[in-house]
């Protein structure tokens, strides 16, 4: 997760919001990270969660990421939550809730819906203070 918020903090010094993502090998070596780009590249779906699974698949050898985990520092949105079930992942662990757009849970539970094919486990609240703290700060900014 620590390196989660550092890709968060790449993030705020680009002036995103500072969520920042890295997925981890079967063997729990960094495959890839990512931070939201939303800004830097005017793509909406520059999402951190979807940057870094991008990233795992070119380096991991396909979109399956069969035995990988995503670990994040706020709860994935629906958008995320669907790209992540899509790609097979593991496991998902955030560190800060979303109650406004969170879909690990919060407001939705994409990642465990029993209706869908995948359902990666999911682990919350991981160094949440933090993230939550990084989060607060940007936003207090603006």
């Amino acid at each position: 997760m620590r390196q989660a918020l550092y890709e968060a903090a790449q993030a705020a010094s680009a002036g995103d919001v500072p969520v920042g993502a890295v997925v981890l090998g079967p063997d729990g070596a960094p495959l890839a990270t990512g931070h939201n780009e939303r800004e830097a590249t005017g793509d909406p779906t520059a999402h951190a969660e979807v940057l870094a699974l991008r990233r795992a698949a070119a380096v991991f050898g396909g979109w399956r990421l069969t035995g990988c985990t995503l670990v994040v520092t706020l709860e994935p949105c629906t958008m995320c939550a669907g790209a992540l079930v899509q790609s097979r992942i593991r496991r998902v662990v955030y560190g800060a809730r979303d109650e406004k757009a969170g879909a690990a849970g919060s407001l939705w539970d994409v990642l465990r819906d029993r209706r869908l094919n995948h359902r990666p486990e999911v682990v919350h609240g991981v160094l949440e203070d933090a993230c939550a703290a990084q989060l607060t700060a940007f936003f207090r900014e603006r």
